[in-house]
C-alpha cells in the first residue's frame, strides 16, 4: 500500500524478469504483486518510422456499442503520431527481456499499421490520480507530453490500479479519472485498452476489472473522440503469469499486436469507425 493524493492506496507492478534501461528521470523500483522488483518504476522512449510527418488526426463523431471500419487490406490507422501511456500491464510490450525481437515490440507494431512516430511512457503501479514517489500519474504523464507540443492520437493503457484504488478506499471514483484523462488530451482521438484480472478476490479482482469496463464504456458514449478497445475479450488465461495480472512473453507479444491493430479499427486510415467498443 502506498499513500496518495485519495488515501490509503494498492498498486500493481510488472516484476519483470531483466531490467529496463534507466531513463534520466527514472525512479526507483516499485515491488511487483509477486514480490520480484523491476529496474525502475518508468520506461518512456519515441521511435520515428517517419521523422517528416507530424500530422494531426481526428476521430470520427460517432458513438454506439460495437466499432467497425471499412478496411481492406491489412489494418491500416489514420494516426501519424501516437502516444502510449500505460501501467506495467504495458512494461512487457517495450521489454527487450519479454521480447528480444524488436519487430514484436509496441513501438514497431504500431508502425506496421502506419503510425511514424510513437511516444511511449510507461510506469509500473500507475493510475490516473494516485502518484508514488518520483513518478507521474497518468494525467501528468499526458499533461508533460502536451507542454512539449504532443499532437496526435492517444491510446490510454490505464485502469488495473485505478479500480483497485477505488475497490481500496480512494474518494476519486471511476468516471472522474476516465474525465480527467479525456480533459487533458484536448479533444484528440483516445482508444482506452479495457482491463482484465484472473483473480477472484482483492482489489485487484475480475469483478473490479468488469466496473471500469463498465465506466469506460458509459464515458465513451460521451465522448465522440473516444474509443474502448476490447482487449478483455481477446486475453486468453495461458498468457497471463502468476499474479492473474500480468503476462508471459507470448501475452505481451499478442497484446502489441492486438492493441496496434485495434488502433487501426478504431481510427482508419480509410473509412471511419462507427461506435464505442472495439473488437
Amino acid at each position: 500500500a502506498t499513500g496518495g493524493a485519495a488515501g490509503i492506496l494498492v498498486t500493481a507492478s510488472a516484476g519483470l524478469a531483466g531490467a529496463f534501461p534507466a531513463p534520466a528521470a527514472a525512479a526507483g523500483s516499485v515491488a511487483g504483486l509477486d514480490g520480484s522488483q523491476p529496474a525502475v518504476a518508468s520506461t518512456n522512449s519515441v521511435s520515428h518510422a517517419d521523422p517528416g510527418s507530424a500530422a494531426k488526426h481526428h476521430a470520427s463523431k460517432s458513438a454506439g456499442k460495437t466499432a467497425t471500419a471499412a478496411l481492406t487490406g491489412p489494418p491500416r490507422t489514420s494516426c501519424r503520431s501516437v502516444a502510449h501511456i500505460g501501467d506495467s500491464t504495458s512494461e512487457g510490450m517495450v521489454s527487450p527481456d519479454y521480447l528480444p525481437n524488436p519487430a514484436q515490440r509496441l513501438a514497431a507494431r504500431y508502425e506496421d499499421v502506419g503510425v511514424q512516430t510513437v511516444y511511449t511512457n510507461i510506469t509500473g503501479a500507475r493510475s490516473v490520480v494516485e502518484v508514488l514517489p518520483g513518478t507521474t500519474n497518468g494525467y501528468q504523464a499526458a499533461q508533460g507530453l502536451i507542454q512539449q507540443g504532443f499532437q496526435g492520437c492517444w491510446v490510454l493503457a490505464l485502469g488495473t490500479n485505478d479500480t483497485a484504488d477505488v475497490a481500496a478506499g480512494s474518494n476519486v471514483g471511476l468516471m472522474t479519472r476516465i474525465q480527467r484523462m479525456m480533459a487533458v488530451t484536448r479533444g484528440e482521438p483516445v482508444m482506452w485498452v479495457n482491463i482484465i484480472s484472473l483473480l477472484t478476490s482483492g482489489p485487484y479482482s475480475e469483478a473490479n476489472m468488469r466496473l471500469w469496463n463498465r465506466a469506460l464504456m458509459q464515458a465513451c458514449a460521451k465522448y465522440p473522440n473516444m474509443r474502448v478497445f476490447d482487449w478483455a475479450a481477446l486475453a486468453k488465461p495461458a498468457w497471463f503469469i502468476s499474479d492473474g495480472i500480468h503476462y508471459t512473453s507470448a501475452g505481451y507479444e499478442q497484446r502489441a499486436l492486438d492493441i496496434a491493430d485495434g488502433l487501426a479499427r478504431a481510427f482508419p486510415l480509410r473509412g471511419t469507425s462507427t461506435g464505442c467498443l472495439v473488437q
